[in-house]
Order: structure tokens, then sequence, then C-alpha cells
């Protein structure tokens, strides 16, 4: 049914998505803001959204080599490329870039809503105060995400052994990111969950985009799961209809 009461065009924010990390993310947010979007403006309206996809490949390099500097220089080009495209909120689609790319949005005017904000403030509603964390190497040995946990919202995170962190960052990398999923992967990351959960952890983030694709909150019935993609995509939706 057409939206007969809008004013043509559309007056809207447009949402800029910093992308590419990995496509697979980058598809499922752009699918899922314009799901989320639709069911706010009915009929045929979805959202303004502009993408700018990096090569993936280049970040594989930058982070599996710690260079971060190297990363930041390269970002930082990309979003000048959605600033000048007109977006008027910014988000990135990968935890581990946000090492870098918080950083550089902090000295501009556009807004960017933190995946990391979108998570904790749903995490501290729940009441939960120690939470696991899965997600690359870098995400889960994140000295700047524990502590922006701890001091916005007093979570505090407990990663997986030196030797679980090696098999989810595996995972990631070597499957997820093609979307290969596999029944002996999630049985791994569920293995790997139940271990923070006996450690003391009351739920668990999803702290890779691409998680999700493999386990979810059905999986862990009685264990929360805090999707990060789910949250980030809640949250700029939620920034374009303000």
């Amino acid at each position: 049914m057409e939206n007969s009461s809008a004013t043509r065009p559309l007056s809207q924010k447009v949402i800029g998505i910093l992308g590419g990390m990995s496509n697979q993310a980058t598809g499922e947010y752009y699918r899922m803001l314009n799901e989320r979007l639709n069911q706010e403006y009915g009929a045929w309206d979805n959202g303004e959204i502009v993408i700018v996809s990096v090569n993936f490949g280049n970040i594989e390099y930058f982070v599996r080599r710690n260079q971060w500097d190297e990363a930041r220089a390269y970002l930082a080009e990309k979003i000048d490329r959605l600033e000048r495209a007109g977006a008027d909120v910014i988000g990135c689609v990968s935890n581990t870039m946000h090492r870098v790319v918080a950083p550089i949005m902090a000295g501009r005017t556009t807004p960017f809503i933190h995946i990391a904000d979108s998570t904790g403030e749903v995490i501290q509603k729940a009441g939960i105060t120690r939470v696991g964390l899965l997600g690359t190497i870098a995400t889960m040995q994140s000295d700047e995400l524990r502590a922006h946990l701890k001091e916005r919202f007093g979570i505090e995170v407990l990663a997986p052994s030196d030797a679980d962190q090696k098999v989810v960052d595996r995972i990631i990398f070597d499957e997820l990111v093609r979307r290969d999923l596999r029944a002996a992967s999630k049985a791994e990351y569920l293995r790997v969950a139940a271990a923070l959960r006996a450690e003391g952890a009351q739920g668990v983030i999803l702290g890779c985009t691409e998680i999700f694709l493999l386990i979810g909150q059905s999986d862990l019935p009685g264990f929360p799961v805090f999707d990060t993609t789910a949250l980030h995509v809640g949250a700029l939706a939620s920034f374009a209809l303000s």
C-alpha cells in the first residue's frame, strides 16, 4: 500500500556504511537496514544508504601484521568519500577496524555510531556486568574495547583462552568471511561459548559481524547472546528515523 501521506521525495537522513570488512557483513547490513526502515516507513519506502566498500585483502594484510597506522590512513580516505557523498551518519561494519575508525571519526563532525556503544547499552540494560567475547584475535585482545565497555557501561569482558582465540579467529578469516558455514565450526564456537560461561560470563558478545551467520541465541538457550551486527543496524536505523 502506498504511503500517500509522505511528501515526495521523502526527506531522509543518509546512512553512510564503511564496508567490505567483509563483503558478507556489508551485504547483511544493507539488507537488514532496509528491512528495518521499511518496517517503520511502510509501503515501498526503505533507506537512503551510501556504501564505500574497501578491499578486504588490504584489511586482512594490515590486521595480520599489526599495521594499524597503514590501516588508519587507508580507511581515512574511504571515510572522506562517504562524507563527500553526503552521509549524515557513519557506521563501520567491522568490530576489529573500530580500533582505527573510532579515532578518525573523533576528529570529524559527521555523527558516528560506535558498534560497542550500541552493544554496551543493551548489555547494561539487561543487567549483565560480565560478558564473554568472540571475535578476531585483534578484537578479543583489544585493551581499547575492554576499557570502552568498562568505563562507559561497567561491563567486564572475558576472552577465550589463547588456544580458543586462535580457533575463533581462524574460522572467521578462513570461513565466515567467505560465507563458508560448517557444522564443525559451529560446534567449536558453541564449545568456546560454554567455556566462557563456565568461567563466569553471564552472556556472550558476537564481536565479529559475520559470527551471527553461524550461531545465534537459539543455539545457546538461557545464555544471552549479543549480536553486534543486529544491534549496530538497529542503532543506525534509529538514527536515520530520528
